[in-house]
């Protein structure tokens, strides 16, 4: 199953040369200055819009040649002519302002969920008068000039985005010495970063951790005067696929350059279990992490040599300058890596495509933290964001500002619990999250200790407020939490399973959760309720 777009490539009468780029509309804004000061630059992309199956056969709607003969998708099942009308009214043109349209490409998105891949249909025209009123909302772009905006990034500069990059501009560029398997669906944007989610022992609503190739087709020679602490030709990020997809990862490291990086954000299992298939394929491989974070990563994983990372280092790929951003809050030794060229963020867990990330408290996660390396990534203005799980985000401080908004309204829920009478964990949890499914409440209740601790630091807590007593309802927390959960399956869902059976299988799960923090990835689904 897959939703559907449908992009449009309208070239320019006067240069063919020249496509039509459409002005892209920003998420809504939050209504609070500490948050709107912050503004993402233009973004510009071909003009799309959804594509709807089409239910009325009657019409027989627009013809486009090459669409017969293709064997990936039957436009006759969608109601093309409607999207049509759509987009070219968001230019303020109208269908008979183009001449015959072209099937360009069908492309299938790879599986970064959650929900259903968004595959897009590329259609080719050309505009009957190039002299049309755009009233700044688009303009004529060529390959080459959209290159520059990606490739020579300035602060603040206008970005271009992903669908043009995926018709017009990859296609264009001289072919790699590497070549993925044709087997495997990925994303490259920007050109060079090759995002590739792989199956992991993530949490839901995830299944995937993105593999991030860094292997630049274009080989620069301008990284200007610096040193850095590892050179090579490729570079990967977070190689946490599950067993079960090691020979495709074994299949993705004998693509590569030999000289190659391994890059790792944090420790948790679904970003570090495909690291001994690397070191099994490619014992040269040089690999870069936080001191703790080697300390937490087990020796079946890595048993070689490594580099220890702590910040600010500068790696060379291909040519490609990239730079180690310290990024705690996630976990104490969570890293980042920021693309210089492409001004691209690679932020591991701090965030992800949908929903908010858990802190895990048992390895140093730090609320506090979490808030100061949110304004250290902002204050970097990265044109894309490009987590660990889920899609690339193209509004980065939207997001970032989203996340801090967010963490903040839960601080207030949370101390407003607290004053109202709440003094255990689970009565904290229970009433902050009573809207989440309680299955989730294990990963939330890791979140509220932060937060506890980072009130207690602000002196925000009432004076009766016992924090140290508060860590001690840790462990009553599960039990009541199994009784929670129990009870919810059985009104729900098994009302004949026996109670015994259920407290013990809760139990379990519960124990396992605490457990696991120290190698699992934490996520919260979001459903208007974020962790």
């Amino acid at each position: 199953m897959a939703t559907h777009n449908l992009a449009v490539i309208l070239k320019n009468p006067s240069n063919d040369a020249e496509f039509l780029l459409l002005k892209q509309t920003p998420p809504p804004k939050f209504s609070e200055d500490q948050y709107d000061s912050y503004v993402d630059s233009d973004l510009w992309d071909l003009p799309s819009t959804l594509l709807n199956l089409q239910h009325d056969h009657s019409h027989p709607g627009i013809v486009i040649q090459g669409a017969q003969s293709s064997h990936n998708i039957d436009l006759t099942k969608f109601d093309v002519q409607l999207a049509l009308t759509g987009v070219l009214e968001k230019l303020g043109l109208k269908v008979n302002d183009v001449g015959e349209w072209s099937l360009f490409k069908y492309v299938e998105e790879a599986e970064f969920g959650p929900g259903f891949p968004v595959n897009t249909v590329f259609i080719m025209g050309k505009l009957l008068d190039g002299n049309q009123n755009c009233q700044g909302l688009w303009k004529w772009m060529s390959t080459e000039s959209c290159l520059t905006w990606l490739l020579e990034v300035k602060p603040c500069s206008d970005r271009v985005g992903p669908l043009v990059v995926l018709a017009l501009i990859n296609d264009s560029l001289q072919s790699a010495a590497w070549t993925l398997p044709p087997t495997l669906r990925y994303q490259e944007y920007p050109p060079g970063v090759v995002i590739l989610p792989m199956r992991s022992k993530t949490r839901k609503p995830f299944l995937t951790t993105n593999l991030v190739i860094f292997a630049p087709k274009q080989v620069s020679d301008t990284v200007g005067d610096c040193s850095f602490v590892a050179h090579g030709d490729a570079l990967i990020v977070d190689p946490g696929c599950r067993h079960e997809y090691h020979e495709e990862l074994k299949q993705i490291v004998a693509c590569l350059p030999e000289k190659l990086i391994v890059f790792v954000t944090h420790h948790h299992l679904d970003h570090v279990e495909g690291l001994s298939i690397i070191q099994k394929c490619n014992p040269n491989a040089t690999l870069l992490a936080h001191e703790n974070t080697m300390r937490r990563i087990g020796k079946g994983d890595w048993s070689l040599g490594y580099t220890s990372v702590s910040g600010e280092e500068d790696i060379l790929v291909g040519g490609h300058r990239l730079t180690v951003i310290f990024a705690p809050g996630h976990t104490d030794s969570h890293m980042a890596l920021l693309d210089v060229s492409t001004n691209s963020l690679i932020v591991g867990d701090h965030c992800v495509g949908q929903g908010s990330a858990a802190l895990d408290i048992t390895s140093g996660g730090n609320m506090t933290e979490y808030f100061q390396t949110s304004y250290k990534f902002l204050e970097l203005s990265p044109h894309t964001l490009i987590p660990m799980h889920g899609r690339v985000n193209l509004w980065p401080k939207n997001m970032l500002c989203g996340y801090l908004k967010n963490r903040r309204n839960r601080e207030e829920s949370i101390l407003k619990a607290i004053e109202n009478g709440a003094e255990t964990l689970f009565d904290i949890v229970a009433n902050v999250y009573s809207g989440v499914d309680c299955s989730l409440w294990t990963a939330a209740a890791s979140n509220v200790r932060l937060h506890v601790d980072h009130l207690d630091q602000q002196k925000k807590l009432p004076k009766e407020f016992s924090v140290q007593r508060f860590h001690k309802t840790w462990v009553p927390f599960f039990l009541k939490w199994t009784c929670a959960y129990v009870s919810s399956r059985i009104q729900f869902k098994c009302p004949k399973l026996k109670i015994s059976s259920l407290l013990i299988t809760g139990t379990v799960i519960g124990i396992a959760g605490y457990s696991l923090g120290k190698k699992a990835c934490f996520h919260l689904s979001e459903t208007g309720k974020g962790a």
